[in-house]
């Protein structure tokens, strides 16, 4: 029989520390039911000694998972390790994660600890974790720069200590496979106690490599991967969870190993994340890109048409793809709506919130002939934001772009409660409409990404925009949908303006 291969997710705490990818509670939530939909083992919901609303998402992820594990993260410092402990408490089944640095260059430049320090905060940290559970995971930081003599003083510690997985993340994407796995194998093969515990990788994405040197780590005996959906994540993001998943599964001739993940929840939880996030798949992604399984090649196009297998590795329909589309329409019921809702992992907050979402679904339905799933995402997105989030609001708009004539753009906007309407010029309707809000909101920001991707396909499609804004070291991303890419730019300026204003604290701020 062959091992099984534990799939970590750490979407909703490492993922989401990607410029602008902060996440409310709610859209936490929706994720993480998404992936225990996905069947993945560990779900890490955050840091929840970041902040009171960290910690509010991860304590309510605890309480609503309970086919897979929930984990918050911690410092090796009692005070995180305690915030992370009462997070945890309420779940079925819950895990610390606690991390110190082991590198040279991190123990003497950041921590300002000699190593004998670090060992004994290491050793603290583990037991100060097991009066909450015992399931505790330790992390090296920076293990892909450390001395393996120290690795091994300080694994061995820890294990003796409780610790049951030891992860081995290359923090700084620094490693190569071969390297990389001999440096798994090593601690395997001289750490008093190693076949006890979980071994792990983290692997990150900056030489592109963070995938190769984690399957390599598996080969190496590594039986816990930390992934992301769609390879989410800091800098050039983490390992990519997709692509794990159907390497090991589609060479299984190759990999000691099998996970439980059901792979056809795939393609729905990649399009969740990039709609939540506000990052965008690109279409040459492995697995979850729109030309994943795409063939332009007349002489591939003719072997796929004979034999499938002649060019495809993986059936589509085996991660997901083909199988998002919504069978409700104008003449669709409250009940069809609300099993779909259902189905989806969608709790609205009340009565009211269902009804009014029902109201909006059957107005796009007179917009588009058919309805998918990702346009129902967007549109629970847009009902998720409360009146106490939505400082500014978009009443009504005009705009006018004509060849020859200067584009312009009219709006109608609630601020705090006010109406309020302001016009101006652009370069572009677009334009216009940007800078007919900052004559009202005048907030002194720069934008730093403007993004347009059709949410599903056809003429008729919903225009998903992504609006990145900075302002004092803060950046944001706002997001915007609706049949008409004018409107959803101006919703989209207006959903990031709404996070810069908002007094409701930050579930893992980005400053």
């Amino acid at each position: 029989m062959k091992d099984q291969l534990i799939i970590f997710d750490t979407t909703l705490r490492d993922g989401e520390q990607s410029p602008g990818a902060s996440m409310t509670r709610e859209e936490k939530l929706r994720i993480a039911r998404q992936l225990e939909r996905m069947r993945v083992n560990v779900i890490e919901a955050g840091f929840s000694a970041a902040s009171n609303g960290d910690f509010e998402a991860v304590k309510s992820i605890a309480e609503s998972i309970k086919e897979s594990t929930v984990c918050s993260l911690a410092r090796a410092n009692e005070n995180d390790i305690r915030r992370a402990g009462e997070s945890i408490r309420p779940a079925a089944m819950g895990r610390i994660h606690t991390f110190i640095a082991t590198s040279p260059i991190h123990m003497e430049k950041k921590l300002r600890m000699s190593p004998d320090q670090v060992v004994e905060q290491a050793v603290k940290a583990i037991g100060w974790a097991r009066e909450f559970t015992d399931d505790v995971e330790f992390s090296a930081e920076d293990a892909g720069r450390s001395e393996i003599d120290f690795l091994c003083r300080i694994f061995e510690a820890v294990i003796k200590a409780g610790a049951k997985t030891i992860n081995v993340p290359d923090t700084v994407g620094y490693n190569v496979p071969e390297q990389y796995a001999n440096t798994i194998r090593t601690l395997i093969e001289r750490v008093p106690g190693s076949d006890k515990v979980v071994w792990s990788v983290h692997c990150h994405n900056d030489l592109g490599l963070a995938v190769s040197n984690s399957l390599a780590a598996v080969m190496a005996g590594a039986r816990q991967v930390e992934c992301t959906i769609n390879g989410l994540g800091e800098r050039a993001g983490n390992a990519s969870l997709e692509e794990i998943v159907m390497a090991v599964r589609t060479r299984a001739d190759v990999f000691p190993v099998e996970s439980r993940v059901d792979a056809t929840q795939i393609v729905p939880a990649s399009k969740l994340v990039s709609q939540i996030t506000g990052y965008p798949v690109q279409p040459n992604k492995a697995i979850v890109g729109a030309n994943a399984f795409a063939h332009e090649s007349g002489i591939h196009q003719d072997g796929v048409l004979k034999h499938r297998e002649t060019y495809e590795i993986m059936r589509a329909e085996d991660v997901g793809w083909n199988a998002n589309k919504l069978v409700l329409g104008k003449h669709s019921g409250r009940n069809a709506f609300r099993s779909r809702l259902d189905a989806l992992g969608i709790n609205m907050a009340s009565e009211e919130h269902l009804n009014h979402a029902f109201a909006r679904f059957k107005e796009l339905a007179d917009k588009k002939h058919e309805i998918f799933d990702e346009d129902l995402q967007a549109l629970v997105s847009d009902e998720s934001v409360t009146p106490e989030m939505e400082h500014y609001r978009l009443l009504a708009s005009r705009f006018h772009s004509e060849t020859g004539e200067t584009p312009q753009a009219q709006i109608t906007l609630s601020v705090g409660g006010t109406e309020t309407r302001a016009s101006s010029d652009g370069s572009g309707p677009v334009d216009a409409a940007f800078k007919a809000i900052e004559t009202v909101a005048k907030s002194g920001t720069e934008l730093l990404l403007y993004s347009v991707n059709a949410i599903t396909t056809g003429t008729d499609a919903q225009g998903e925009v992504t609006v990145r804004l900075a302002r004092d070291g803060k950046v944001v991303n706002g997001q915007g949908a609706d049949t008409d890419i004018i409107v959803a730019s101006a919703k989209a300026y207006l959903n990031a303006l709404n996070k810069l204003h908002s007094k409701f604290e930050k579930l893992n701020p980005q400053v």
